[in-house]
């Protein structure tokens, strides 16, 4: 097997992993007072990054999670795994992160090495809890992360300008929690949080970074095509494979 052949992993869903909404709310409240929001973060274009996404058959109760790395010097793939399982919580806006992270983490460690920093497809602290998926994965294996969405979630923002970089702040309150950032020229923005162990600035360095061509990053592309594979792929009853 070499580094760019996908490694599949069963994702399983850790004893004592929550089951109501309370419990849920209750592990957000513990885990949030264990992020780090106050460093830099690795700096954009050097080491690894990899991408994090996730697919769901709902009505089987399946989910499948990508992990894929680049070099984040030339975005060259240098590493894929998914890991497929049970759905582990009820679907409850604000929570997604319980149905996710067990398959998420099941990826990550199966990659064929460190994944460095982590892009998850969702939100950071722009959450209307200030603990969205990707604060959920760095504090639980102490990797710098950050969240860049597709869409807002519950948190406007004015448009940003309409060249490459130009941002507009996400809000709660008085206090900045993410930015609209514009990664092409003209077109529609992502959604940019810090998660864990990363600053914002350097989040939107990193997603500027990783979208030298299309409006989502790299990583976001690549985990995304593989996590449907991959879904697609065990519905059939057969492994995920790469074609590339």
């Amino acid at each position: 097997m070499t580094d760019t052949q996908a490694v599949t992993a069963a994702a399983r869903v850790p004893e004592g992993w929550p089951t109501t909404e309370a419990a849920a709310l209750a592990v957000q409240d513990e885990l949030r007072a264990l992020l780090v929001l106050d460093r830099e973060g690795p700096p954009p274009g050097e080491g690894r990054v990899t991408g994090v996404d996730v697919a769901y058959d709902d009505a089987r109760g399946v989910v499948a999670a990508a992990a894929v790395t680049l070099d984040a010097a030339t975005l060259a793939v240098t590493g894929r795994a998914v890991a497929v399982g049970p759905v582990a919580f009820p679907y409850v806006p604000g929570l997604l992160a319980f149905r996710e992270v067990p398959a998420v983490l099941a990826a990550l460690e199966a990659l064929p090495g460190p994944p460095g920093l982590v892009v998850c497809d969702g939100y950071g602290l722009a959450h209307p809890r200030r603990f969205g998926l990707a604060c959920h994965v760095g504090v639980l294996t102490g990797l710098p992360t950050v969240g860049v969405a597709k869409n807002p979630f519950v948190l406007a923002a004015d448009p940003p300008g309409p060249r490459r970089g130009d941002h507009a702040p996400l809000r709660l309150g008085e206090e900045e929690v993410g930015r609209a950032l514009r990664t092409r020229a003209g077109v529609k923005p992502v959604f940019v949080s810090a998660g864990h162990l990363v600053s914002l600035d350097n989040a939107c360095a990193h997603t500027l970074a990783l979208t030298p061509r299309y409006r989502l990053p790299e990583t976001t592309r690549h985990a995304d095509a593989l996590c449907r594979r991959a879904l697609k792929e065990a519905l059939a009853g057969r492994p995920a494979t790469t074609t590339d």
